[in-house]
């Protein structure tokens, strides 16, 4: 149901952005000057390509993920550590209303996890053995508990929609600008000379950029969500006690593939312009936002 009313809601706005260029007349705009661009037809040929992409990640996430990380999935425990793990988080996903994720540890000293998967009732949820190692039983059931919430919240399939979205403006708008200075400037007549393609690669890249902070918002506001929801199944001091010990650790590296950092529970954060590109906020703001929850 959220991915449907999603997709219609990003169709409507699609329709209303096609409507609006025809009441606005740009596309006669730019046939007067020279350019030739079906806009209607355009915008749904990004849409397609944007969210297929966008899908297609999605859906081959828990496969990357366990390559990525070299995680070892648990299907019969070895140990009372990997029973204890996996009676966790059957009992958290059990209290958040999801189905039982598959369980995993991936070998890295720094203490991280992260939850991945294309729905809520078939996702991955796995720990390192540095924060098995180190953390107490109450924080690594905080830490849990909060991957549980980004399953519970669908943040995967929601941050997949939006991307989506954001990819098939980016390649628009891109092929706009290229289109129209290949026409333009570079005055082709038919087809599209070398100056489309340099033009609409620089402008993709740049766009894409730019809306990347986009991406990167929602991202940081949804580690707050997952934080309030890993309080409440585990407790509000456990959470903290969690945060806190993600934060006496910052100087440790990431160890999480670049494609699963905005999955993982920890990141360095910053402030400044670089914050508007980080996937998560400052440990510091998490913290101080559950202490005043």
């Amino acid at each position: 149901m959220r991915i449907l009313l999603f997709l219609a809601t990003n169709i409507a706005v699609m329709v209303l952005v096609s409507l609006v260029f025809n009441l606005l007349g740009l596309e006669g705009i730019l046939s007067t000057n020279g350019v030739d661009l079906n806009l209607s037809s355009l915008l749904i040929f990004c849409a397609l390509f944007g969210f297929l992409g966008s899908f297609v990640s999605l859906l081959a996430s828990k496969y990357m993920a366990k390559r990525g990380t070299r995680a070892h999935i648990i299907e019969t425990p070895r140990n009372h550590e990997e029973q204890w793990l996996l009676d966790t988080v059957k009992s958290l996903s059990q209290e958040a209303g999801i189905g039982m994720p598959e369980v995993g540890v991936f070998p890295s000293d720094a203490a991280n996890a992260f939850a991945t998967g294309w729905n809520r009732n078939d996702a991955l949820v796995a720990v390192s053995t540095g924060l098995m190692r180190r953390f107490e039983e109450g924080e690594v059931r905080a830490v849990l508990a909060h991957e549980i919430g980004h399953v519970a919240n669908g943040d995967m399939i929601t941050l997949t929609l939006i991307q989506g979205v954001v990819n098939t403006f980016v390649m628009f708008f891109a092929r706009i600008i290229g289109h129209t200075v290949d026409r333009v400037i570079f005055k082709t007549e038919r087809g599209y000379g070398i100056g489309y393609y340099v033009v609409t690669v620089l402008a993709q890249i740049v766009l894409g950029i730019l809306a990347s902070t986009i991406v990167m918002w929602f991202s940081r506001h949804r580690e707050f969500r997952a934080d309030a929801s890993g309080a409440q199944l585990a407790g509000s001091g456990n959470m903290t006690a969690a945060l806190q010990r993600l934060k006496a650790e910052q100087g440790l590296s990431e160890d999480l593939p670049g494609e699963l950092t905005a999955f993982g529970i920890r990141s360095g954060g910053s402030r400044g312009l670089d914050a508007l590109f980080r996937s998560h906020p400052p440990l510091d703001d998490r913290i101080r936002a559950l202490r005043n929850a």
